[in-house]
């Protein structure tokens, strides 16, 4: 289960459109390097999370492999997106944080 706090700033980053969501978004935005964490639901295909996977190891980009589908579609609004990429280099620091079980300062 991911954390409700984690769930808040992608909802934050989401209403400030720094974030890219669903598999073909999120590999465009990777390759221009805009985005600076990936977010994979647990039950997404093993093809795309083999696939982010080496797309992030390649791009030296953190990625969490955290909750479900409808968990994360829910925090952004949308409607089944198994993949999230934040654009905002301090709520991806801030995320990172919260998911190593650290506090996020604010």
């Amino acid at each position: 289960m991911i954390s409700n706090k984690i769930l808040g700033l992608l909802g934050l980053s989401a209403r400030a459109r720094k974030i890219a969501f669903g598999a073909d978004s999120v590999e465009e935005q990777i390759k221009k390097r805009k985005i600076y964490l990936a977010i994979i639901a647990e039950d997404s295909s093993k093809r795309t999370k083999e696939k982010f996977e080496k797309l992030c190891e390649i791009y030296n980009i953190p990625i969490i492999i955290k909750g479900n589908i409808e968990e994360l579609s829910k925090a952004i609004g949308k409607n089944n997106k198994a993949i999230i990429g934040v654009e905002d280099i301090n709520i991806a620091k801030g995320i990172i944080k919260i998911n190593d079980g650290g506090e996020v300062i604010g």
